[in-house]
């Protein structure tokens, strides 16, 4: 990989902190796993876009794995990483880590692939890199 797509991935890395409240939980008093996946899919979107400067969309998210509950009342923080790079297509890595409010414990509890492409102004595929 060339140094200066290392450090596009570097300056594309984006983190996005959010406080779990109770109207984005469900009856177990956890995470909404739908509100989960659209916040995931939100940093991806926010990665590639850094990343490209183009108009991307998102086209898939491949294996989603829901490791840890998100009980409401901690703080999450979603981090994505473009992992990937093609000649239209890129993949970020999502991650969503828990820190408790009133300790320093932090564990991941989600990890996702989000597979997105960079389109015209009449949504056809364009080169990333052009």
């Amino acid at each position: 990989m060339s140094s200066i797509i290392e450090e596009k991935i570097r300056q594309s890395e984006t983190r996005i902190f959010k406080a779990v409240f109770p109207n984005t939980t469900n009856h177990y008093d956890t995470l909404f796993g739908g509100t989960a996946m659209l916040l995931m899919d939100e940093v991806a979107f926010i990665a590639a876009t850094r990343f490209a400067r183009k108009r991307m969309v998102t086209v898939s998210s491949d294996k989603i794995d829901f490791t840890r509950p998100i009980p409401a009342g901690t703080i999450i923080e979603l981090v994505g990483i473009v992992t990937h790079v093609g000649n239209t297509s890129l993949q970020v890595q999502v991650d969503i880590f828990i820190e408790e409010m009133y300790s320093f414990h932090r564990e991941k509890a989600i990890s996702g692939s989000f597979t997105l492409v960079a389109v015209d102004e009449h949504k056809r595929p364009v080169k990333i890199l052009a």
